[in-house]
């Protein structure tokens, strides 16, 4: 439907209701603010819960007590400890996926961010740094924690939603007053708070002739030369975008030597997936080839349920990279093999 439909629609539904022109006028301003932006109109609480298809007592139950909506669980990092995943249950997720689609969706962001953007992956991010003598990382402390619900609230109002409206839009998709890892919401949410973020730190680094891409928390700069003094002044840069630097992971590298920058290898002009990880996971494949996959776990005492599919994403994340890997696509098509006569076995007996 048309803008000027969609107007005309509103226009009649006001003069039906008898609402005083000035006020007709102000709404239909409102109006033209979202249908520039192709977002939706929302005009108070109980419109937003009619869209949702939810009802009044539910939608207050998610802004009060957001917990109650939520299952916690730990995954385990690869380089050991825990990441806490908050998932939101099958109501809130539906409303939250309504969100993303309609509103998060339509927002642009920075064309540096590379993780959660369209058309964009780890492959896109390691791509713009390939062949620069000087290579620089950082990592973004607590990233989604520390993006805190008024953030959210004000991003909501500077699409040009009202502040009560903002505030249910925000507390849908916040909990514990910040972004929690596991909603569909998040990840989209932290590219948009972090436009500023990219354009000052893009500004910054063209200033110096620098390559920049951020994938998530993980910053990347690249160059013939990177200054000396230069991370102080990306680190106030920083500071008043209210984000933190996790020293403890920052990494500058100079001349030739490994480099790895989101789980893709950078040393050469093609890009490739880490050689210690594919020697690794061809090593555990050639055993499974040649002894079975039971026999394999039986040995290595793997008592991990999912292990087949384990492999196989490990396979496909190798060939999102390396898309002419023969050795991969031989080893996913035994894993597809295996699965098959599993399936199979689990059906007839």
């Amino acid at each position: 439907m048309s803008d000027n439909k969609i107007l005309n629609q509103w226009k009649r539904y006001f003069s039906n209701r008898g609402i005083e022109e000035n006020l007709q006028l102000s709404y239909i301003e409102y109006i033209n603010i979202l249908l520039s932006q192709n977002l939706p109109i929302i005009f108070e609480n109980e419109h937003l819960s009619l869209l949702l298809g939810r009802n009044e007592k539910y939608m207050n139950s998610v802004v009060h007590s957001p917990e109650s909506h939520y299952r916690e669980f730990k995954l385990k990092k690869r380089k050991g400890g825990f990441r806490t995943i908050d998932a939101p249950y099958p109501a809130l997720l539906e409303c939250q996926k309504w969100i993303q689609k309609n509103i998060l969706s339509k927002v642009k962001i920075n064309y540096c961010a590379h993780g959660f953007a369209k058309k964009k992956s780890i492959v896109t991010n390691a791509q713009i740094h390939i062949q620069q003598e000087q290579l620089l990382k950082l990592d973004l402390k607590d990233f989604f924690p520390s993006i805190k619900k008024g953030r959210v609230i004000a991003m909501f109002c500077n699409l040009g939603y009202p502040t009560e409206v903002s505030f249910y839009l925000a507390s849908i998709c916040c909990l514990q007053d910040c972004l929690p890892q596991g909603a569909p919401t998040s990840p989209t949410i932290s590219n948009i708070v972090s436009l500023s973020l990219d354009n000052r730190i893009f500004s910054f680094c063209k200033k110096f002739d620098l390559k920049y891409t951020r994938y998530a928390d993980d910053l990347a700069i690249s160059g013939k030369r990177i200054p000396t003094k230069f991370i102080d002044y990306l680190e106030n840069i920083i500071k008043t975008e209210s984000f933190e630097i996790n020293n403890s992971k920052t990494q500058l590298h100079k001349g030739k030597g490994k480099r790895i920058l989101t789980g893709v290898a950078i040393n050469t002009d093609i890009i490739r997936a880490p050689k210690t990880y594919k020697r690794k996971l061809f090593q555990s494949l050639h055993y499974i080839e040649k002894y079975g996959m039971n026999a394999h776990m039986s040995k290595l005492k793997i008592r991990n349920p999912h292990y087949l599919e384990t492999m196989i994403g490990k396979l496909h994340y190798i060939l999102s990279i390396e898309k002419e890997n023969i050795k991969a696509k031989k080893y996913l098509n035994m894993l597809a093999e295996i699965e098959k006569a599993r399936t199979h076995n689990t059906v007839y007996n």
